[in-house]
């Protein structure tokens, strides 16, 4: 099918639908909860002062969420992160998760639980035979105060198994990058590598691993080097993410570094999209008859995307046209009622495991994509 003449399948209409009214019902209580004065957090509830609606009576579906104003990075940026904490949580302890970081004030967001909950929705995705209850995994992926360390160790203790992590500080990748000092980067990757080599050459039976594209690339290799793979390790389930998960990338993994598709060399990867503000997206099975084309669906009703005009951010783009994507977040510890996000993609139509819009080529906007520095990710 052609990319402009996407639709939804009038088989799915029902799904579509039921979907869409589940994500209206979760909108409005979520909304309640953080602007009620008994369990909103102090920043939602002084910022509906400054609005020109009230949230508890105009807002009535997912689509009234556009009256709010873009949610801004910025309000992230420093403390109190106390401001965060929904009254409703009181008492509870809190995580803090930062992203960026390299430059300034990180944006530091609060977390409780959602870390947890995002993950065992996002383990029901993973196929048994690849990623074998009770199995212990590697994460091969930033280390520190980052949501994606604890999120992958509660992954594998979720699923019964152990999770073995290394040291990496994705911040002194970044300064090494504008530095220009390649020489140390590559040092820093490599002990990177060996760590992870280490621990899966250490009878530790791991079977399972989070990586970002360019460290399973190098692992890859450097297995290669030493005379082994990465199926000879024991490993037969991989997910990974970032903005590096590109079609031509998927192809060289799966067919060159793998042995060919899951059947063949017995290691299923899936790719996803996600970030400390919206959890997980979850990609739809990618095949080689696609084209390894790679398509993400948030897990909505816990956090929806859209793809919207590049003019108009209240307007979605039609399926099978590119837009930036627009992030909602809508959990009872954080909401996000409209974020825009630093990547661009095409707007993908519902399927059957997930009834809801999708984005699939995503990469850097165009008009930051020259600001954007990529590293070990």
């Amino acid at each position: 099918m052609p990319e402009a003449d996407q639709k939804v399948n009038s088989d799915m209409i029902p799904q579509v639908d039921a979907a869409r009214d589940a994500l209206n019902e979760h909108t409005l209580r979520t909304v309640h909860w953080h602007f009620h004065d008994d369990t909103g957090s102090p920043f939602w509830l002084e910022k509906k002062r400054e609005l020109n609606f009230d949230p508890l009576t105009d807002i009535k579906s997912f689509d009234d969420l556009k009256k709010f104003p873009l949610f801004e990075d910025e309000w992230l940026r420093g403390g109190p992160i106390q401001r965060w904490v929904p009254q409703g949580h009181a008492g509870k302890p809190v995580y803090v998760f930062e992203t960026g970081g390299t430059t300034g004030v990180p944006k530091s967001r609060m977390v409780i639980e959602d870390h947890w909950k995002d993950y065992e929705l996002f383990s029901s995705t993973l196929p048994e035979t690849y990623f074998p209850t009770g199995s212990n995994w590697l994460m091969l992926g930033p280390s520190g105060p980052r949501r994606l360390r604890l999120a992958v160790e509660h992954l594998a203790q979720h699923r019964g198994g152990i999770c073995f992590c290394i040291d990496l500080d994705p911040r002194w990748v970044v300064k090494l990058i504008k530095k220009g000092w390649m020489e140390h980067l590559e040092e820093y990757k490599k002990h990177c590598i060996d760590q992870a080599v280490t621990i899966l050459t250490a009878g530790h039976d791991v079977k399972c691993m989070f990586a970002t594209p360019k460290l399973l690339e190098a692992l890859c290799e450097a297995l290669e080097e030493k005379g082994t793979s990465i199926s000879e390790v024991g490993i037969t389930g991989i997910f990974s993410g970032g903005t590096e998960f590109t079609p031509q990338w998927t192809r060289f993994c799966v067919e060159e570094l793998f042995g060919g598709a899951p059947q063949e060399s017995g290691i299923y990867m899936t790719p996803t999209y996600g970030n400390t503000l919206m959890g997980l997206a979850c990609s739809k099975p990618i095949r080689a008859e696609d084209g390894y084309k790679i398509s993400y669906y948030a897990p909505q009703p816990r956090a929806a995307t859209e793809v919207v005009q590049f003019d108009d951010y209240d307007q979605v783009v039609g399926y099978g046209e590119t837009g930036r994507v627009k992030l909602y977040t809508l959990t009872d510890e954080f909401f996000v009622p409209g974020f825009m996000e630093r990547d661009e993609g095409e707007r993908e139509a519902p399927f059957d495991l997930y009834p809801w819009d999708g984005v699939s080529g995503v990469r850097p906007f165009h008009q930051l994509a020259s600001a954007t520095t990529v590293g070990v990710y």
